[in-house]
């Protein structure tokens, strides 16, 4: 670990950040250049005392979490996020695996979409990031460990996902997660990310199995779904998926489908300031 290096790169990367850049005010009577320590803090989810250790030289060796939520709020590039870890004594994430981190260029898109839900996955439905509005709407789902943190294998495990929706919602849903798992499968070919999430998922599921036996094949760009929140009832949202050119991760974007949809995300947006939702599954 490089403590010296470490440090004075999170100083610059903090001073060259604009506050607005993060959707923070930037008053009159600010005097410091960037972002503060303790702004840093919030974003990262980390004590402001870790942060000035970090800075000044003094810290223990920061965990690749702590490094990718540093990554995140700092908004670093691709090849800063791989200097970062170096500097910390770690390898950096791979490009496929369960260490993922979600690509600077989407999170800064997170940002840029405002008050509208969006979060960002990899193609194999891990949720890398979200923004404030998603997890207002949708809970965190970036702490999830293990199996859970795939999106296609609460699906077809979790029974509290199937009862969020109708049958027909929930079958209609369930045979797009595996035909999109199914193109993944294809493109990633002999990958065992890929071979062992559909082997486990065979192992638990039928209505799985049954559906993986179809083949069918589908890369999803646009869908509708609804969303059952504990405080605002039953929000129907169009999904927009835009995804990177090497298709490894995607931006899903989540509009409301109709006036009450877009009340209700009003509403949560009022009522989040006070309090976030339980972890409502997705």
């Amino acid at each position: 670990m490089q403590r010296e290096q470490l440090a004075d790169f999170l100083r610059r990367r903090r001073e060259a950040i604009r506050p607005a850049e993060v959707g923070i005010a930037d008053g009159p009577r600010r005097r410091t250049a960037g972002l503060r320590r303790e702004e840093v803090a919030m974003l990262a989810g980390m004590s402001v005392d870790y942060v000035v250790r970090l800075e000044q030289g003094r810290s223990s060796q920061p965990s690749t979490q702590l490094l990718g939520a540093l990554a995140r709020a700092l908004r670093l590039t691709d090849d800063e996020r791989s200097h970062l870890f170096h500097l910390a004594g770690h390898q950096p994430p791979p490009a496929d695996g369960v260490a993922r981190l979600a690509r600077a260029g989407l999170v800064r898109l997170l940002d840029l979409v405002g008050d509208t839900p969006a979060m960002v996955l990899s193609d194999l439905g891990e949720v890398l990031a979200q923004n404030r509005m998603s997890i207002l709407l949708t809970g965190d789902h970036t702490g999830l460990a293990g199996d859970r943190r795939y999106v296609a294998y609460r699906y077809f495990t979790d029974p509290a996902v199937r009862d969020l929706h109708g049958p027909e919602e929930w079958q209609r849903h369930a045979r797009q997660q595996v035909a999109d798992l199914r193109a993944v499968a294809g493109r990633r070919a002999g990958d065992p990310a890929v071979t062992g999430l559909i082997e486990r998922l065979r192992a638990v599921s039928d209505d799985f199995r049954r559906l993986w036996a179809e083949h069918e094949v589908m890369v999803r760009r646009a869908d509708r779904k609804t969303f059952v929140h504990p405080r605002v009832g039953r929000v129907t949202m169009d999904c927009e998926t835009l995804v990177t050119p090497d298709l490894g991760q995607q931006l899903l974007v989540l509009t409301p489908a109709d006036a009450g949809a877009r009340e209700k995300l009003d509403l949560l947006r009022v009522l989040g300031v006070e309090e976030f939702p339980a972890r409502v599954p997705h």
